[in-house]
């Protein structure tokens, strides 16, 4: 294993409400709160947004509110993502936006990433579609509208490699495993998603800890707010699990920036404590990251 780097990094999280209709009053209501992150605590170098915070989360609404997603030919929520970026000089992590392909006319659920340049550095499609039925509970199937991704996602930033994955992804602890072993070396799984009111109280916490102490990283979950008004009720509580399964910032239901500082020496030394890399029995079972 290579090492991580050391430098500590700041992020901030934002926690909007769940998008209205207006594409452009949801993209100027990030703006807003991107805004006062950097203003409140202007060394921040990682932002982070929710799943979906251009468009509603809606398997209807999905195709209507698709943009392609390019570095050449920017449209309405990628010239802004890029720009913000460039304003603030920041890694920003886009949350997620419906993406139509040009060529084969599928949609996708995407994760945007831009560098401090505003350049697009990558994109991740979600590569787990959330079709659910729990009964008493809710039912929602993604699948009725979007394709599912069909690669993983490790992007370069000079703190180190971060993963990336959105909501229903983290549930597959692949991702993240892949991410954290050589030859990614992630220090941190960083995930834009919108657990609901019935999964979010089930599971949130518990992926979040479980992603982060099977791996050893930082694991990072970004959701929209709890809006009671919309179709879909997310379950809020964006956080920041450390590499030992600690909660070390999170928000509640409604609109919130969350920050934190993330130490990536911390993991060497855990690492070295618990040296779960060196005692795995591949000899005895399969590793997933080769």
């Amino acid at each position: 294993m290579s090492k991580i780097l050391s430098q500590k990094i700041k992020i901030a999280l934002i926690q909007l409400n769940g998008s209205s209709p207006n594409k452009s009053d949801n993209l100027n209501r990030a703006a807003r709160f991107i805004d006062m992150a950097m203003k409140k605590q202007p060394d921040t170098q990682i932002v982070v947004l929710p799943e979906c915070f251009n468009s509603p989360y809606a398997v209807t609404k999905f195709r209507e509110y698709a943009e392609v997603i390019s570095n050449e030919h920017k449209s309405e929520s990628i010239d802004f993502l890029s720009k913000v970026a460039s304003k603030y000089n920041i890694t920003l992590v886009g949350g997620s936006i419906p993406e139509i392909d040009p060529v084969s006319n599928a949609v996708y659920n995407t994760c945007p990433i831009f560098n401090g340049k505003g350049d697009l550095i990558d994109t991740h499609r979600k590569v787990h579609l959330f079709d659910i039925d729990i009964p008493n509970g809710i039912t929602f199937k993604e699948s009725e509208t979007l394709s599912p991704g069909t690669k993983l996602t490790t992007f370069k930033t000079q703190y180190g490699n971060i993963g990336v994955g959105i909501c229903y992804d983290m549930r597959f602890s692949e991702l993240s495993t892949i991410s954290a072993r050589e030859p990614n070396n992630a220090f941190a799984m960083i995930f834009p998603s919108a657990f609901n009111t019935v999964t979010g109280p089930m599971h949130w916490h518990l992926m979040a800890r479980s992603r982060a102490v099977d791996n050893q990283m930082y694991t990072i979950l970004c959701s929209p707010a709890r809006n009671m008004d919309s179709s879909y009720h997310a379950y809020g509580h964006s956080l920041v699990c450390s590499p030992k399964g600690e909660i070390i910032a999170e928000a509640g239901e409604g609109e919130e920036i969350v920050y934190a500082e993330l130490n990536p020496e911390e993991i060497e030394t855990f690492r070295q404590s618990i040296p779960l890399l060196n005692q795995r029995r591949f000899d005895l079972y399969k590793d997933i990251s080769k």
